[in-house]
């Protein structure tokens, strides 16, 4: 099997991948109740003519929190401007940001748990009164000038709540949690990507890349372009339950969705660790992969299928990780069906 460690990494994003994305709430697929909610909150601000509440959208990479922020700006008719916590290093990068903005403007901050904590301190007055304090100058001649600020809405993307300051975590007045999608959404999904592509895909072909898509849209579509890949150059074009397993498998994607990383994640824990319990820091050195990048785009998953559990010793390989490796656990007693 090929070992390529990028193809289910969320944060690798093709270039089209835009012209997937919906562009309402209407075509938001899946998130039911998440966005009945949003609905409401959307069109209560509409009738009293008054800017959104600030808006928290949590939840692992991949599951379109950056498609509904684009949709809560189409929804109020509104420009919004994207950046990320990474690229804002000085408070005059986010006071830039602000003071462009426009009446009931949105800006949305993505990974908004890594923002500088100074940074915080700046948006705290904006979220709240809706003006800033800019210091000019330097030691006892500095000088702090208030600057007045148009409503606006910040919405806020984070793959890990619990980094959030509390004090920036309680100004958001809407608070969205995506989670995993079903595998009944995920088909729905592939075949909505399938249509604006022009792919023409069996039914078959669409439960297998639903089923191993990690429950994760963004998955689904890169593993959707990569198959039609395959179906261009060995079949016909068309994707149908053949092709869709072959290309699978030559992309390194098992039953379970699982990449070439997942495994040797868990063939670390099993055969360095004899199951753990074991540390994050040390199953990225083996590994070689950022702690980071492990926690949010393989573990996230690892544990919500059950392979892995977190423990306060460490991280600990279940049984359903061995049999699915084909391993015998050392600590499982089959006769007797007790783990101990």
């Amino acid at each position: 099997m090929a070992k390529d460690t990028n193809l289910l990494n969320p944060s690798n994003k093709e270039a089209d991948e835009t012209s997937l994305r919906p562009v309402a709430l209407s075509e938001f697929i899946g998130q039911k109740e998440t966005l009945e909610n949003l609905h409401v909150f959307i069109e209560a601000s509409k009738k009293r003519t008054a800017s959104l509440d600030h808006v928290l959208i949590s939840g692992p990479p991949g599951l379109g929190k950056t498609t509904l922020a684009t949709i809560i700006s189409k929804e109020i008719g509104s420009h919004i401007t994207v950046t990320s916590a990474q690229t804002l290093s000085k408070g005059a990068d986010l006071a830039r940001l602000l003071t462009a903005l426009g009446k009931n403007d949105i800006l949305f901050i993505d990974e908004i748990h890594s923002l500088n904590r100074n940074l915080e301190e700046i948006l705290y007055p904006a979220m709240e009164d809706y003006k800033i304090d800019i210091l000019i100058g330097e030691g006892i001649s500095a000088q702090s000038v208030q600057i007045p600020l148009n409503l606006f809405t910040l919405v806020g993307a984070t793959t890990r709540t619990g980094m959030l300051s509390e004090p920036l975590r309680n100004r958001f007045g809407i608070q969205l949690r995506l989670d995993y999608y079903s595998d009944e959404d995920m088909e729905k999904i592939v075949n909505r990507s399938a249509r604006i592509l022009n792919i023409i895909i069996h039914q078959d072909a669409t439960k297998e890349i639903a089923k191993r898509s990690r429950k994760t849209p963004r998955i689904a579509n890169h593993l959707l372009k990569r198959i039609k890949d395959f179906a261009d150059v060995k079949s016909n074009g068309e994707i149908n339950l053949e092709i869709c397993k072959l290309s699978m498998e030559k992309l390194g994607i098992d039953d379970l969705g699982l990449d070439y990383m997942d495994r040797q994640i868990l063939k670390c824990m099993i055969e360095r660790y004899n199951g753990g319990p074991v540390g994050i820091k040390s199953i990225a050195m083996i590994v070689g992969e950022e702690e980071r990048t492990i926690e949010d785009s393989y573990e996230a998953y690892l544990v919500r299928i059950g392979l892995i559990n977190r423990t306060p010793s460490g991280r600990v390989v279940t049984k359903k990780a061995f049999d699915h490796l084909g391993l015998i656990s050392p600590g499982y007693n089959y006769e007797n069906n007790l783990l101990f």
